[in-house]
């Protein structure tokens, strides 16, 4: 049984347009007590050559609800211009990042390991509940 009272967290990117992970990317933790309380900024990250936060900044006690705030826009706009010099764009109009940023919010319970990876392409996004 564990004897921990806080939850922990922890986070990777896989860029599935490129098969490979997303580095480079920086990515902020906020935590919170509860529905209607402040989020308080905790710190944060960069991914690392494998996609993965392993310095992500512990939780306090008592909280209920974490945030994730993925910066993926200069990562993505660093791989569309490696992806031009390849082969021209078949877009010509429309922002050249479609999601600038993803925000991930989800409940946490006291004592668990919360591993949230997301899942990340030009044009869309996945998360889910990892291992």
């Amino acid at each position: 049984m564990s004897t921990r009272t806080t939850a922990s967290v922890s986070t990777h990117i896989l860029d599935t347009s490129a098969g490979r992970p997303a580095a480079g990317v920086a990515v902020r933790l906020a935590a919170r007590t509860g529905h209607g309380a402040d989020w308080q900024a905790l710190g944060g990250s960069v991914t690392d050559a494998d996609g993965r936060c392993k310095d992500l900044p512990d939780l306090p006690e008592g909280t209920a609800h974490v945030r994730l705030d993925f910066a993926v826009e200069p990562y993505l706009t660093h791989q569309q211009a490696d992806a031009q010099q390849d082969a021209p764009a078949n877009r010509d109009s429309g922002p050249a990042v479609f999601f600038p940023e993803v925000a991930v919010t989800f409940a946490v319970v006291p004592g668990e390991h919360h591993h949230v990876p997301l899942l990340l392409n030009p044009f869309g996004y996945s998360v889910y509940r990892g291992s």
